[in-house]
């Protein structure tokens, strides 16, 4: 070490020294870069947000800046998670426009002009994808693909024809909570349900967890139940997250009861969504169960109808042959018989009906209709043909 050092100049001058020299080298320039977000730390209040952009390599960290987002750049937050559906937090890997920043005190920073969303919607799209190529690979007889459309085990499961015990998962004090009992509570057919709720957090990064233990819970009493409503309302879209993950959509397309979905994202479908039967809202799932009911009401009437119909020609049909059997009835009277010209021969009051029993000298009846004739017989001819 030198005895003695000359000039010594201030942290503070070389800072500055430092800031004019970038200032003069990045005036006016703008940079794309690439990095993953960390340490995200927003003041809504103030409009702003403060981060740290980091780059590894192989687990490795070999890069790190200080990253800001001042009021006038706080709305491309906004209309990221707007666009993409996906919160920005820690962890997520995004392309952005900076500028480069030197200040005294705070050193190094990048301020944030713009945020690439195709890069981010891709990211998540490719993610996406992944995933279901995952659920159809790794549970071949639950999960098929054709054409582009998703068949589950779930999905085959036939609803009760008359829905009433309802297991509703769902977030405490939610929108979606309130605007699903409302809707089964006011239908106007005045159908009756028994809905037993089951409340778990619906958004955050854990939230498929709890819905999964929720699901775990109800299958061990499966048979109490016709249906399981999984719904969600007035969250953000970027909580939207959890009902792509793997594991709950796994275990929606395997549940052993059928599931619907009322999610309330009408812009997005969920991978979940795909493995159960979805309906875009809360209060659209509820509107579903009352249409299914009322349908299985107006097929009962249709078979009571049908019914009455049957019956009614049952009966018609038997009056018509009672009648006709009264008709023959009566043409084979006695009375009918010789109103039409027939005469029955009697012997000892008994009407013969072989002739064998006829001998020579017997005393013989004829009745018509309104005469009787009593005759002697005198003689008996046998004839083999006789035309009448």
């Amino acid at each position: 070490m030198p005895e003695y050092v000359p000039n010594p100049i201030k942290l503070s001058s070389l800072a500055e020294q430092i800031q004019d020299t970038l200032e003069i080298r990045f005036a006016g320039e703008v940079w794309w870069v690439k990095a993953t977000v960390t340490d995200v730390r927003r003041q809504e209040n103030l409009r702003r947000c403060y981060l740290k952009f980091v780059e590894k390599e192989n687990g490795a960290l070999t890069a790190e800046i200080r990253g800001v987002f001042w009021s006038q750049g706080y709305q491309h937050i906004e209309q990221f998670e707007k666009a993409t559906g996906q919160r920005f937090q820690d962890g997520i890997e995004i392309i952005c426009l900076v500028k480069v920043k030197f200040h005294p005190r705070f050193g190094l920073s990048l301020e944030v002009q713009a945020i690439d969303y195709a890069f981010t919607l891709s990211t998540l799209e490719l993610e996406r994808q992944r995933t279901l190529n995952r659920l159809v690979t790794e549970n071949p007889d639950h999960i098929v693909a054709v054409d582009g459309e998703f068949r589950t085990f779930n999905q085959t499961l036939r609803l009760p024809m008359l829905v009433q015990r309802v297991a509703l998962v769902t977030a405490p004090n939610s929108d979606g909570q309130r605007d699903f009992n409302e809707e089964l509570r006011k239908n106007k057919h005045q159908y009756v349900y028994q809905v037993t709720e089951y409340l778990t957090p619906i958004q955050g990064d854990e939230a498929h967890v709890g819905i999964i233990r929720i699901l775990e819970a109800i299958a061990l009493q499966s048979k109490i139940f016709d249906v399981v409503v999984i719904v969600r309302g007035g969250g953000s879209a970027t909580d939207f997250k959890p009902f792509d993950e793997y594991e709950l959509a796994r275990a929606v397309a395997l549940f052993p009861i059928p599931v619907i979905t009322g999610i309330g994202h009408d812009r997005n479908t969920s991978i979940v969504d795909l493995m159960a039967r979805q309906m875009k809202t809360p209060t659209k799932a509820a509107s579903f169960l009352v249409d299914h009911n009322f349908d299985f009401e107006n097929e009962v009437i249709r078979l009571k109808d049908r019914m009455n119909v049957a019956v009614s020609e049952i009966f018609r049909s038997a009056h018509n042959r009672l009648n006709e059997i009264k008709r023959l009835v009566r043409l084979a009277s006695p009375e009918e018989v010789l109103r039409r010209g027939f005469v029955i021969l009697m012997k000892d009051s008994k009407i013969i009906t072989d002739p064998g029993n006829i001998h020579i000298g017997d005393t013989l009846e004829a009745r018509f209709l309104n005469e009787r004739i009593e005759s002697t017989v005198t003689r008996k001819i046998h004839e083999k043909d006789t035309d009448l």
